[in-house]
């Protein structure tokens, strides 16, 4: 005869397990791809409640919709291969809930804050559910401080706020992940907190290059990677970035530490917001995205702040499709920036890397309160030259530089080496380019750009201020 405490109560919907807890139930009615509709007779779960399905392979699901008094729509999280109607489904009465604390450095996660790297099970006394509310208005601190990065384009034209948000847009192939992997290089390797990766609909190859590139510039110990790979459902990738911010957010309150936070990349966020939104049958707004995609970006990025206890710095990757700088997903992600950095296709043509489009990027760190005066003044006769010769390349083309003034020539002439002074070695890219990386002070890039401003390399090629760190390499 079976055991009381192990049949289900059919009627009531619940199952009473063995340590006398009572377990809401339900069962499979409909399976569409990765979206699942469940019926529980008793009661509902909660919207963002976890559930688990018994079926041959783990399967779990989370509640997105009640669709009456006894039926959810669920978004699956993990493959539904083997799902079927009649399956019975068990309710959590609780949100994903995920490891925080010291014992994720090191280590390599999924969206359920399971290590994906063979080093064994993560042992941690703390865990958090990854729906976390933002902070508060009174608790929110603004720091007006500069995160230096060592490559000179960006701390020279677009610093990046401690503390604040960055995006690095730019279409396909232009360079956005080598530039993310060249900052998280150079910045934690001077960074005194804690690093943590988020990739959203990254590419395996690319995971793995970037561990191997982090345990071998040595800062791994002070890393924690959060992975939602391309081949997972849209479920995992939609909600990678939220057990990742919870992560950021234990190390920023309760160990009062500061968090640097990449993530790579936010477009494919938006990308699996929209597959799930479409699942779902949700009428779509402008260009195939969901009508929610300001507000499900907003409840990311607001997660982003520093308080007085630290701060969380985040480097964004944004995709831009088809080089379309209006694309709605790229127009709301910049609302949330205090820096941004767009790529050039242009200038990646040229050979000028990192292809940073020295006009369009910006900061409102850039101010003379901030960065000083020196590095204020510097910054804009850079982008008062490299303008006057944007608007002179028409002319340059059809006449040819023989027809310019005098001083349009200077000019053409300053710009080009300016711009050939912005580009840099990479260390990531010292096997494919046998240039070995350098990491740059602003003070040298600001005295480098104010010496050819003023003329002193007027004589000196440009092919001797091309992929250099600091000005003394063009004598030399």
């Amino acid at each position: 005869m079976s055991d009381p405490t192990t049949i289900s109560k059919e009627r009531s919907g619940y199952a009473i397990h063995d340590n006398g807890r009572e377990i809401n139930t339900g069962t499979i009615i409909s399976v569409r791809g990765s979206i699942v509709d469940a019926r529980f007779p008793h009661r509902l779960p909660e919207i963002h409640s976890s559930l688990t399905v018994k079926c041959n392979q783990r399967v779990i699901l989370e509640v997105a919709m009640h669709l009456d008094e006894h039926t959810v729509r669920c978004l699956a999280l993990t493959t539904t291969r083997g799902l079927k109607r009649g399956l019975t489904v068990n309710d959590s009465d609780a949100p994903v809930t995920v490891p925080v604390g010291k014992a994720l450095l090191g280590r390599m996660f999924n969206m359920f804050g399971e290590p994906i790297d063979d080093k064994g099970t993560v042992v941690s006394d703390h865990f958090k559910p990854i729906y976390q509310p933002s902070v508060s208005l009174d608790l929110y601190h603004p720091r007006q401080e500069i995160q230096h990065t060592g490559i000179k384009a960006i701390d020279l034209l677009a610093p990046i706020e401690r503390g604040g948000k960055a995006g690095l847009f730019g279409g396909a192939g232009v360079g956005k992940t080598v530039l993310i992997m060249e900052l998280i290089r150079n910045m934690v390797t001077q960074h005194e907190g804690v690093s943590l990766f988020c990739g959203i609909g990254e590419r395996n190859r690319e995971a793995v290059e970037l561990y191997k590139e982090i345990n071998k510039a040595g800062v791994l110990d002070n890393t924690v990677m959060v992975f939602g790979q391309m081949n997972e459902p849209p479920g995992a990738r939609f909600r990678v970035a939220q057990t990742a911010l919870t992560m950021a957010e234990y190390f920023r309150d309760e160990q009062r530490r500061d968090v640097l936070l990449l993530i790579d990349n936010i477009f494919r966020f938006v990308q699996a917001g929209a597959e799930v939104s479409g699942l779902m049958g949700k009428i779509n707004s402008r260009l195939g995205y969901q009508s929610t995609l300001g507000s499900e970006l907003a409840d990311i990025e607001e997660r982003i702040c520093s308080t007085q206890n630290g701060a969380i710095t985040s480097i964004q990757a944004v995709y831009v499709p088809a080089d379309d700088f209006t694309d709605p997903a790229v127009t709301h992600t910049f609302a949330h920036l205090s820096s941004f950095i767009v790529l050039s296709r242009e200038r990646a043509s040229q050979g000028l890397y990192p292809a940073i489009d020295l006009l369009n990027s910006g900061s409102k760190m850039l101010a003379p309160h901030i960065t000083g005066k020196e590095h204020y003044q510097i910054a804009q006769k850079v982008k008062q030259i490299l303008s006057q010769y944007e608007e002179l390349k028409d002319i340059i083309s059809m006449l040819g530089m023989e027809e310019l003034s005098t001083e349009d020539q200077n000019t053409v002439q300053r710009a080009r080496r300016l711009e050939r002074f912005l580009t840099q070695p990479f260390g990531v890219t010292q096997q494919f380019t046998g240039k070995k990386g350098k990491a740059v002070e602003v003070q040298d890039a600001i005295n480098g750009c104010s010496r050819i401003i003023k003329g002193e390399f007027d004589d000196i090629s440009e092919q001797k201020l091309y992929m250099i760190g600091n000005i003394e390499e063009a004598i030399q």
